[in-house]
């Protein structure tokens, strides 16, 4: 009889998976994560000859896009971090170019700098890549559980575990942070993806004087073989850095965790001065959905209106018309880089 209900349970499961039409081992949930701090903002102030050091404000995303198996085993991993910085001048007017959008560290690639000065000689992009492998085929527990030394105080949680000792030396207890996010966040696809793609967009055109902001889009995506999506995230950290003119410092909670309108979901505000109604991660959601089955062509191809300076490209087409209400350049924008770098 045991071997039976076992034999039962067994069949069951297959047929469940079947109906899904995942196959062993293929990603059946898709989640998007971030981390970001405004920590390495800076003061209006005097250096050790008295010269004036203007203010700066700077917002550090870490980002992490994960596909996960039936199991909860990372199937792909992409990572990234966007070292963003506003720039002021002494009277606290914007120094810094408005219209020019900011790059990730993958996308600065060797510019970035780290291979120069890393002990192993290899650029952020390449140990990226290394502990990217490395979660490959472990749940989100076993990534946690990675052994980890401190080696000083800005890198406080360096690899210690053989296969990563010689390939990276960069502090990563915030891509762990990431993809544990990523993980809470998942969510199921439809099957046949086979590649994983993570798209930014990053602007800090509505900074203002004493007043940093730097907005940051992300879209994780998962593609099938044919290059159309089974799965789109979509995510914005939109991170804040004020600074009182009078004490000439930032005013802002520098050691306060930043908040991306998924996350802060309702508190975001949208719904209430929404036509619809409908909150942004309600919006987003919708997008994303609309998304799947789409090659990245199509999706480029929606049509959109403009409402107003602010709304420059809302969807106009009948299926979105009832459910997204917000502009959606910079996500088309973020998807097509997330099917560019897709692997």
């Amino acid at each position: 009889m045991r071997k039976i209900f076992l034999i039962t349970v067994l069949l069951t499961t297959v047929m469940a998976l079947s109906s899904l039409g995942h196959a062993a081992g293929e990603p059946v949930k898709l989640g998007l994560g971030q981390v970001t701090s405004i920590a390495s903002s800076t003061d209006l102030g005097t250096d050790a000859r008295g010269n004036v050091v203007p203010p700066m404000a700077q917002v550090d995303s870490v980002t992490a896009a994960a596909a996960f198996d039936s199991d909860g085993k990372i199937v792909h991993v992409v990572l990234d971090a966007a070292q963003t910085k506003v720039n002021f001048n002494k009277d606290f007017t914007v120094s810094s170019d408005l219209n020019a959008l900011g790059k990730t560290k993958k996308e600065l690639g060797d510019a970035y700098g780290m291979g120069m000065v890393s002990g192993i000689g290899k650029e952020w992009f390449e140990q990226a890549a290394e502990l990217e492998n490395w979660m490959v085929g472990k749940t989100v527990a076993e990534v946690k559980a990675m052994k980890v030394k401190a080696r000083d105080a800005a890198h406080p949680a360096v690899p210690d575990v053989p296969e990563l000792t010689s390939l990276v030396t960069m502090t990563v207890q915030d891509y762990i942070a990431a993809v544990e996010k990523a993980w809470e966040n998942a969510e199921s696809v439809v099957a046949g993806g086979v590649k994983l793609g993570l798209g930014h967009e990053v602007s800090i055109a509505s900074s203002r004087p004493a007043a940093a902001q730097v907005d940051t889009t992300m879209v994780a995506a998962l593609f099938d073989a044919d290059g159309k999506v089974v799965g789109a995230s979509i995510d914005t950290i939109q991170s804040k850095v004020p600074f009182d003119q009078r004490t000439a410092k930032v005013t802002a909670d520098r050691s306060a965790a930043i908040k991306s309108k998924m996350e802060l979901k309702d508190d975001y505000g949208m719904g209430r001065v929404s036509s619809i109604g409908k909150e942004w991660y309600e919006q987003a959601a919708e997008l994303g959905r609309w998304m799947v089955g789409k090659t990245v062509k199509e999706i480029q191809e929606l049509k959109v209106k403009r409402i107003d300076d602010a709304h420059v490209a809302v969807p106009d087409v009948p299926e979105l018309t009832s459910s997204v209400t917000m502009t959606v350049e910079s996500y088309l924008a973020a998807i097509s880089e997330a099917y560019g770098n897709a692997n």
